[in-house]
């Protein structure tokens, strides 16, 4: 079988594309793949057997969508909401007649539309889920959860749904290495943050909580890996609680020191809300190691078994 497979790839800063990376090496086991992580120059459909386009919710996404309109295949909506992978193909290239026809298409208010596109307000991004236009033209999708099929069905989406469960990874780190890379003793309390730092992960609550824990115990210490959203003030935020000392800001790291940065803790915080059923390489990277990880209570996070 002849596989296209559409989807960001390493070095680009999403955790689709380190995803996508370790599939794509188990996936050339059983059939023929050729990758595009870019829009190709040419693309003849009619070469393969299948198209597969990695779907997520951002700006790195946005050679798949459009290649998955052009050409339908098998879509993996790896989370039920597009909108701001919608902005940023309309809005951010300036083209406001096709945001608000995808306001309509996806049943959204036009009223409210109008006002977004006046810049009285933003966009709707929780209320449209803006799911449809891709859907309409896939002749299948993967979900990785039950909690976004049914967001797809909701969408009025007909076609075949598979679920296969988000891939897990065993890996080998060396705690005590990248301990001493953090300046950490052995000993000591270490929390970890991971993945693009949004307040979605409940960051500002987690920070909060984490003062107490210093209170009590001063050597606890805290690392957030990850890229900070331009919008959140990370830093000012950690200096307001009087944090400095214990928090620290690491940044976007290869896959390799991220995998590190995992085992050097003793707790990792892979909290979310709102959600919209996306599921989380980290969580699936930090089990694999053996990881106590906090999730909340949320879409996919609930089908995770009890005991583990």
């Amino acid at each position: 079988m002849k596989v296209a497979f559409f989807s960001p790839l390493p070095p680009a800063k999403s955790g689709i594309a380190d995803y996508s990376a370790a599939l794509l090496s188990e996936l050339r086991k059983l059939a023929e793949v050729t990758a595009f992580s870019g829009k190709p120059v040419r693309f003849d459909p009619s070469q393969y057997d299948i198209s597969v386009y990695q779907i997520g919710n951002n700006g790195y996404h946005d050679f798949c969508y459009e290649a998955a309109l052009e050409y339908p295949g098998v879509a993996v909506i790896h989370e039920a909401n597009l909108h701001h992978l919608v902005a940023d193909l309309t809005i951010k290239r300036g083209d406001w007649d096709a945001y608000m026809r995808e306001v309509e298409f996806n049943g959204g208010d036009m009223a409210f539309a109008q006002r977004v596109r006046a810049l009285e307000v933003g966009p709707d991004y929780e209320g449209i889920p803006m799911l449809r236009r891709v859907l309409s033209r896939s002749k299948g999708a993967i979900v990785h959860s039950e909690c976004v099929r049914g967001e797809l069905r909701k969408s009025g989406f007909n076609g075949p749904i598979a679920r296969i469960p988000h891939g897990a990874w065993i890996p080998s780190a060396d705690r005590n290495a990248y301990r001493s890379r953090l300046g950490v003793d052995l000993s000591a309390p270490l929390i970890g943050i991971f993945g693009f730092l949004k307040p979605y992960k409940r960051i500002a609550e987690s920070l909060r909580a984490f003062r107490r824990l210093v209170r009590v115990d001063p050597r606890a210490k805290m690392i957030l890996v990850g890229e900070p959203h331009p919008d959140f003030p990370l830093h000012s935020l950690i200096q307001s609680l009087g944090l400095e000392a214990h928090a620290r800001v690491l940044g976007f790291t290869p896959i390799h020191d991220f995998t590190g940065y995992l085992a050097a803790c003793d707790i990792v915080l892979n909290l979310r809300y709102p959600t919209v059923g996306e599921n989380s390489g980290t969580l699936m990277r930090a089990l694999g190691l053996g990881k106590a990880v906090l999730v909340s209570d949320v879409g996919s996070f609930c089908e995770y078994p009890d005991e583990i």
